[in-house]
């Protein structure tokens, strides 16, 4: 039996996560530490590079002590994190501002100006993604305008995770699935020069793209100083968080969709070929020859978080979870639109706002916040949709994040979804996924195709036959009211 372990870190909007991986005990150890998500004006999304640091440096040393094992034993470092953030980096590799968020939704005017100026490429066919929300050129250029003196001194762009990997002391490089959906890319890795010409991007900005499992230096010795760890510890590319995660829910085989019930709302399925469509996002699987087309709602848990603190009076989710149970599916006639940070897929449209419709007297705090679950639920059966009409059923869908603790939201996404969800137990999210790929970089596990070993399943959760005429009905108002309100939504936007 090995001795060695390697460590996965997820660098994600409201705090890093750190697992320790024994290549034959599975995790040992665990440790997170709190980076407080900011929106300094509507529609923003961003995290101080130093609550990142910070994070960091609490984290490692907590699953190092959770783990009960000394920095020596450690063979390697990975890193996850959200995809595609954007760090912006001078010559020396410093960061030169916050790190904005793959939700934020700052760049509206930027995206109908390169959407109009690129309407001759197909962007689809090329990079495997649509120019929005989620690009990372509309930010760029938003940058080059707003921040003039900034732009003068960037030197490079990445990732969150490429960044941490970079702060560890890695070489400069960008991930493969960030180098996808950042949208600056084709497909096989050339820059999209069409793209980078229409948002004054220099090709110089773009570093090498690595795959997962790629070692790319080791530690440094001021990060080792700051972390606990020892330097030079090889660092590993592990890869953008929604993969991972469900590259280590076992989510791995086509048929097989991973939902995930965290800040955002998730959908992703497996694929044996790269599937393009305007409305979706494509990865690629660390698995070779499968890809990962997926979804993201911009908000899920972030919404219940919103509701918690501004409608709610801080109540602790298991009371209104308890009060929004007895609260009959279809929250008697409400529905609410989750679009709060605007939308990513399926609609991509970051002037939709948020909405509850149907309200009358005899409503209840309750049903408010059953009908923010239930949104959940129909943002990710829209997608759902989507994929059987491209010709990808789903027959299996594992669940995990923190809504996966909450059984009436596993419920109600089952009851939209009308299939069964099977919760992974005890899943630490990304992290596990990048600590996989950090242990195949150092080759303690040989193949990618060894991840079930890592994973515990629980009892799926069965859509209630009772509830589905009212779910039903629920999904159909909810994908007309999006048509119905997208023009008083962008009226209220734009003012």
């Amino acid at each position: 039996m090995s001795d060695r372990v390697v460590c996965g870190i997820d660098v994600g909007s409201s705090a890093v996560k750190v697992t320790v991986l024994h290549p034959d005990r599975g995790i040992i150890g665990t440790g997170d530490a709190p980076s407080p998500l900011g929106s300094p004006q509507p529609g923003w999304s961003e995290v101080a590079i130093t609550d990142w640091w910070d994070a960091v440096c609490l984290a490692i040393p907590r699953a190092l002590a959770a783990a009960e094992i000394d920095a020596q034993a450690f063979a390697g470092v990975a890193t996850t994190g959200m995809v595609p953030a954007v760090v912006v980096f001078d010559q020396a590799g410093v960061p030169l501002r916050a790190g904005i968020l793959q939700n934020d939704a700052r760049a509206v005017r930027e995206i109908d100006e390169l959407t109009e100026a690129l309407q001759s490429v197909d962007l689809l066919r090329r990079t495997g993604s649509a120019l929005t929300q989620q690009s990372v050129a509309p930010t760029l250029l938003w940058l080059q305008r707003h921040e003039p003196n900034l732009w003068e001194r960037a030197a490079s762009v990445g990732g969150s995770y490429d960044w941490l990997l970079r702060s560890l002391g890695a070489e400069p490089h960008v991930e493969d699935n960030w180098a996808i959906e950042s949208g600056l890319f084709d497909l096989d890795g050339r820059a999209c020069t069409e793209v980078l010409e229409a948002a004054g991007i220099d090709g110089a900005l773009l570093p090498s793209i690595q795959r997962p499992g790629t070692v790319v230096g080791v530690l440094s010795a001021s990060a080792a100083e700051a972390t606990g760890l020892v330097a030079g510890t090889p660092l590993i590319v592990g890869g953008a968080d929604h993969v991972m995660s469900a590259y280590s829910a076992g989510v791995s085989a086509p048929g097989q969709a991973l939902v995930k019930l965290g800040s955002s709302g998730d959908l992703l399925a497996v694929s044996s070929t790269p599937l393009t469509d305007w409305r979706l996002y494509l990865d690629r699987h660390p698995i070779p020859d499968l890809w990962i087309p997926n979804g993201c709602m911009a908000t899920s848990g972030s919404l219940l978080r919103w509701f918690q603190q501004q409608l709610a009076g801080g109540s602790d989710f298991r009371e209104l979870d308890a009060a929004g149970a007895m609260v009959a599916a279809g929250s008697d006639g409400v529905i609410c639109l989750p679009y709060f940070l605007g939308e990513k897929s399926p609609i991509h449209d970051p002037e939709a706002r948020g909405a509850f419709v149907g309200l009358h007297l005899g409503h209840t705090q309750a049903h408010l916040f059953r009908a923010c679950l239930e949104s959940t639920g129909y943002g990710l059966r829209h997608h759902l949709d989507i994929l059987n009409e491209l010709g990808v059923p789903v027959t299996e869908i594992r669940v995990t994040n923190g809504g996966a603790n909450s059984a009436l939201w596993k419920q109600v996404v089952a009851d939209a979804l009308q299939l069964p969800l099977t919760p992974v137990v005890d899943h630490p999210g990304g992290s596990l996924g990048a600590a996989i790929a950090g242990a195949i970089g150092v080759g303690l596990i040989e193949q990618w195709t060894d991840v079930d070993r890592f994973v515990r399943l629980g009892t799926p959760i069965e859509p209630d036959a009772s509830a589905h005429a009212a779910m039903e009905l629920g999904y159909g108002v909810y994908r007309d009211l999006e048509a119905a309100l997208r023009p008083l939504s962008h009226r209220l936007a734009r003012a």
